[in-house]
């Protein structure tokens, strides 16, 4: 049995802060959800999802079931501390035993945690949620100096295979006019959108100055990760960041 491959974040959070993101390789889904899938509402069976998501505690020794949200491509930030409701495109805590996670195939997470070890994060952020605002809800919701904050982005769609229609870009420019840097003109008249550029210029505005990751393309990287726009029907990947319970 291969155990469940993860990405490390390779960034200068605080040693309580643990974060990983999941590849598609250690679990047991087949067909297009093979194999670490950990969506529970992409047509997979049941069973496997729980044997993943199992495997996947085990492998990280998370110190409880992540907290999985009903993810809705919008702008709501859930306090797993005080908030019952489940539904939300971000998540925060600043209790060590609570995982914040979010599930992804081409939208780009975004981790974040405070330099202090106090709190973390992780936002969904589509382009829908980036246009929305998840990100500055987010760090508006942990309540925290934007400088003393490290974000991470994680895999998501690259800009060589993300194409979007005017209405994207213009979402956008609405509230960033000087983000054309992250549109290029395609030969059908489409645009190409760094998802990256467009997360690292809204930290950056909000006062974030420590950014790391988003390198990583999902479409372009079958073997490591699922992606949406290039399968269609595929697997959830998960990017959890939790704080242990050991002192600041």
């Amino acid at each position: 049995m291969t155990e469940p491959q993860v990405i490390v974040p390779d960034w200068p959070a605080p040693s309580r802060a643990r974060a990983a993101f999941t590849l598609r390789q250690g679990g047991v889904s087949e067909g297009p959800y093979a194999s670490l899938n950990l969506g529970a509402h992409v047509g997979d069976s049941p069973d496997a999802v729980a044997e993943n998501r199992r495997r996947v505690r085990e492998r990280l020794e998370l110190p409880a079931e992540p907290s999985w949200l009903r993810q809705v491509h919008g702008s709501t930030v859930v306090d797993l501390d005080r908030d019952e409701e489940p539904t939300g495109d971000a998540a925060l805590t600043r209790e060590p035993g609570r995982v914040c996670v979010i599930q992804v195939a081409d939208c780009m997470p975004v981790l974040f945690a405070a330099r202090d070890g106090s709190a973390v994060a992780a936002a969904h952020a589509g382009w829908r949620g980036l246009a929305g605002g998840v990100l500055e809800a987010t760090v508006e919701r942990l309540a925290i100096e934007p400088g003393s904050l490290i974000a991470w982005l994680g895999p998501a769609i690259g800009r060589a295979h993300f194409e979007v229609g005017d209405e994207v870009r213009a979402a956008f420019l609405a509230r960033d006019p000087d983000a054309t840097g992250a549109f290029e003109r395609n030969a059908r008249g489409r645009w190409q959108c760094d998802l990256a550029m467009l997360a690292r210029r809204r930290l950056v505005a909000l006062g974030v100055r420590e950014i790391h990751g988003g390198t990583w393309c999902t479409y372009a990287d079958a073997e490591r990760f699922f992606s949406y726009r290039r399968d269609g029907q595929c697997g959830r990947m998960a990017a959890l960041i939790w704080l242990d319970g050991s002192s600041h």
